[in-house]
């Protein structure tokens, strides 16, 4: 289990961003218990929102995750009885994520992988050439259940989310959240990504999904966090229904 990251710093000037350091606590690997490298994350705080428009977006969320819940509630059930028909071990995988402002929040998906999936990401990781990049998506992995390729390809895995929304630690709309690992291998001006609350869907998801190379995802949400509103986040949310739909860009 990841600790809850720390603030160690603000810096504060009255004509430029605030900035903040952000030192995650030790982490440690799910399968060997050993810690992994710890590194500092500069973040940089833009202007706040107008309060009426966030406020809007959080209420939005919060009702639409909450009827979301209801209504899919006899579908979630089926589906986490699937998985453990399936194959071996929980319907629900957890995970330590880092969100708004930086700090980390545990995120919930319907299990998708083998019980040891984690143990070997980073081998596999290595294999493919992509350990330096802050993405962690390995092609054509062979960690992902039958069931699960399923669940992917709909984006069924990432439904138990909603809690999350509904927590207030994620919104439908956003960049997607990561890994600290991942977080930690950020250049200055991908940091940006942490001025909103992490989403379901978003701007990436609607733009090829799992078929974008990191550059152009990171593009797509730098984009989205300087110029959203209530208007683009129905637009993204009516495109996500095509996309999940047609299995577009899906893994």
């Amino acid at each position: 289990m990841v600790d809850v990251l720390s603030l160690a710093r603000v810096a504060e000037s009255a004509a430029q961003p605030r900035l903040r350091r952000v030192r995650p606590a030790p982490l440690r690997d799910a399968a060997t218990s050993a810690p992994q490298p710890v590194v500092p994350v500069l973040l940089t705080v833009g202007e706040p929102q107008p309060a009426a428009r966030s406020l809007a977006k959080r209420w939005f969320d919060r009702t639409s995750a909450a009827l979301g819940l209801i209504v899919l509630l006899p579908f979630l059930l089926l589906v986490a009885l699937a998985i453990r028909v399936q194959s071996d071990g929980p319907a629900l995988y957890r995970q330590q994520r880092i969100g708004l402002g930086g700090k980390s929040f545990t995120i919930w998906k319907f299990r998708t992988m083998n019980v040891d999936a984690d143990a070997h990401l980073h081998g596999l990781l290595r294999h493919h050439g992509r350990a330096g990049a802050p993405l962690f998506k390995v092609p054509h992995d062979p960690r992902i259940t039958v069931l699960g390729r399923s669940l992917r390809r709909y984006s069924i895995d990432e439904l138990p989310q909603l809690v999350n929304v509904l927590r207030g630690e994620m919104s439908l709309i956003g960049p997607r959240p990561q890994r600290p690992d991942e977080v930690a291998l950020y250049r200055p001006e991908h940091v940006a990504r942490l001025q909103v609350r992490p989403g379901l869907t978003g701007l990436w998801q609607v733009h090829g999904r799992s078929e974008l190379g990191w550059d152009d995802a990171v593009q797509l949400d730098l984009q989205y966090v300087h110029h959203w509103s209530l208007r683009l986040d129905v637009h993204i949310l009516a495109r996500t229904a095509r996309a999940v739909l047609r299995a577009d860009g899906a893994v």
